[in-house]
């Protein structure tokens, strides 16, 4: 609302996440783990800053956007980690390449 923006309704992937994911491997669980508590720590200070600059009256609509933005991106990459075909996958996580 903030952003000035109607969402969608969200996903079946993404309503079912929490399901999925309790059947996922170890390495996937503790990595949404994480990447939810991180999305917490950045929407929770952000959503609060964007209240208080809308209840001064300006305009908020570019500072949700980006804050949307940056939430878009984060539900992106814990939705990467549900398992490719359903709720069982890899034993272990993949192996990163030497550079990265």
């Amino acid at each position: 609302m903030l952003a000035g923006l109607e969402l969608d309704r969200p996903a079946a992937e993404l309503r079912k996440y929490p399901a999925l994911m309790r059947d996922a491997d170890p390495w996937r669980r503790e990595r949404a783990e994480q990447g939810i508590a991180d999305l917490a720590a950045v929407m929770e200070p952000g959503m609060a800053a964007l209240l208080a600059v809308n209840a001064t009256g300006a305009d908020a609509r570019p500072a949700a956007l980006a804050l949307l933005n940056e939430f878009n991106a984060a539900r992106a990459a814990l939705l990467a980690l549900l398992p490719p075909s359903g709720p069982t996958g890899p034993d272990a996580p993949p192996r990163l390449s030497p550079a990265g």
